[in-house]
């Protein structure tokens, strides 16, 4: 099924959702209460789920809760993330409950809005919190009802919007429906993983770990966005979708970043980390990172990400990171020899010891985990 966004019409989001305030739950009430009800609060991290709370508890504390599929949206932190929830959850405060107000609900209705309600989340951006009055003013696209000739079909109540549209709640479902996916299967199980014996790690920085360089610093307003083949991935400081704010034409004379290089934001979403699979342009505050070392291989390189970005803690109330990232120390594992001695590089190109990153051991630690043996090539 195609999208033909020129036959959408815009509505509030209060004329298609309720939303309901969400109030404090503690992590020590979640631990004293367990059940299998999610509690969500802000964050992006487990789809913001913070634990599993007894429902029958968060009933006698007239928590908000359903038991039945919605949606979320964090109100602070990462404020405007919108979490789907199949089985129902109870909110924290950091979080708003989001319920279908004139519809029946169902999992491919959710699905479909969670991510309609996505591409407002920018108006949330630097702090902004989401205030019920503001979100529920918020507009969005959606496709609405027809009929046989293709004409609107037009509601008298005007129970949607003031025209009389109707959500084509039909064509969401079916849309998801007709989505083609296939199982994620692994061979790797939960115990099949190298073990981690960071005592015996040592610190490198950045710098001597990766070669570094400021990315194109495009704007984006700048280029032309297209959903073509042709199309070059736009990577922006933002933490979502691998980096990657929009898809834009190629630019005359400027030549897209090569597959397989990292990024790092530092502004913004500071060191949102990700390899990029394909050719990209950047945009401002963002750092292409590759490694010293020749042919590192990809499974390396996500351990490498997953070890920056352990160091975001740092950057939060707006720090960033433009100076100081090639002195940020990473700790990783190191070369060693059979008897368990470290091998030492006597031109110390990565460290001033002579240790030297254990590339292989990276690269196998990720294949060994559960799906690694499933990530795709590069390029």
């Amino acid at each position: 099924m195609k999208l033909d966004f020129s036959q959408w019409h815009e509505f509030v989001v209060a004329s298609i959702f309720d939303i309901h305030n969400g109030r404090g739950i503690t992590a020590e009430e979640i631990a004293e209460n367990p059940g299998v009800l999610n509690a969500v609060q802000s964050g992006e991290e487990h789809n913001g789920v913070i634990g599993r709370i007894s429902a029958d508890y968060c009933r006698e504390m007239q928590y908000v809760f359903t038991l039945d599929c919605c949606l979320t949206v964090a109100r602070t932190g990462t404020a405007g993330f919108v979490s789907f929830q199949a089985d129902g959850c109870v909110v924290g405060d950091s979080a708003k409950l989001l319920l279908l107000r004139h519809q029946e609900p169902s999992p491919e209705l959710y699905l479909f809005l969670q991510t309609i309600l996505s591409q407002n989340r920018f108006k949330y951006s630097y702090g902004r919190k989401v205030t019920e009055a503001k979100y529920m003013g918020d507009v969005i696209d959606l496709p609405i009802k027809r009929d046989s000739d293709g004409s609107p079909v037009i509601d008298p109540a005007k129970t949607y919007s003031p025209e009389g549209y109707i959500p084509d709640w039909q064509f969401m479902e079916n849309f998801i429906h007709a989505l083609h996916y296939k199982p994620l299967t692994t061979e790797n199980s939960v115990n099949s993983a190298a073990a981690l014996n960071v005592v015996n790690w040592k610190s490198f920085t950045i710098g001597s770990v990766f070669d570094l360089k400021y990315g194109v610093n495009l704007a984006l307003n700048a280029c032309v966005e297209s959903e073509s083949e042709e199309a070059i991935n736009f990577v922006s400081r933002t933490e979502s979708n691998n980096g990657v704010s929009a898809r834009v034409e190629r630019v005359p004379g400027v030549e897209p970043q090569e597959a397989g290089l990292i990024t790092v934001a530092t502004g913004g979403s500071v060191l949102s980390t990700f390899v990029q699979p394909e050719r990209f342009y950047s945009g401002r505050d963002l750092y292409v990172l590759n490694p010293k070392e020749d042919g590192v291989g990809l499974h390396a390189k996500l351990f490498l990400t997953t070890v920056i970005e352990a160091n975001k803690f740092k950057f939060s109330y707006g720090r960033q990171a433009n100076k100081s990232l090639p002195d940020i120390e990473l700790q990783l594992p190191i070369q060693r020899d059979a008897t368990g001695n470290p091998v030492i590089d006597p031109t110390k190109q990565y460290h001033m010891d002579g240790y030297m990153p254990d590339w292989q051991f990276m690269e196998d630690y990720v294949r060994s985990l559960p799906y690694g043996d499933r990530i795709p090539k590069v390029g």
